[in-house]
């Protein structure tokens, strides 16, 4: 991984860290709002909701666009291919071991 992905990861791992953040992207997940309703869903005032998306934003794990006056925001799944990437190393040797593990009881019942 290089340096570059490193710092995108933990830039993104920060950001999903907080709760409010998480609660966030629940809300914006399916369809861009803007942050007079996130900070209704999310139960916050819009000056710490507008804190914590413009955090997601430069984590680049949300997007945010002009519709008029309004600044709708929403989530960008592609912000979280360095989170994705990260956590899909771990499954081979996690499915390694359950195979094993199967393998092994499997061993014992047929031995």
């Amino acid at each position: 991984m290089t340096a570059e992905a490193h710092g995108e990861l933990d830039q993104a791992l920060r950001a999903l860290a907080d709760g409010n953040r998480r609660a966030i992207l629940g809300v914006i997940r399916s369809t861009p709002r803007p942050v007079g309703e996130v900070a209704a869903d999310v139960g916050l005032s819009q000056q710490a909701t507008s804190h914590h998306l413009r955090v997601l934003r430069t984590a680049g794990l949300v997007t945010e666009t002009r519709a008029g006056a309004r600044h709708l925001f929403a989530v960008n799944s592609d912000g979280f291919s360095a989170v994705r990437s990260y956590l899909d190393d771990f499954w081979p040797a996690k499915l390694s071991a359950l195979r094993a593990a199967v393998e092994s009881r499997r061993s014992g019942v047929d031995g």
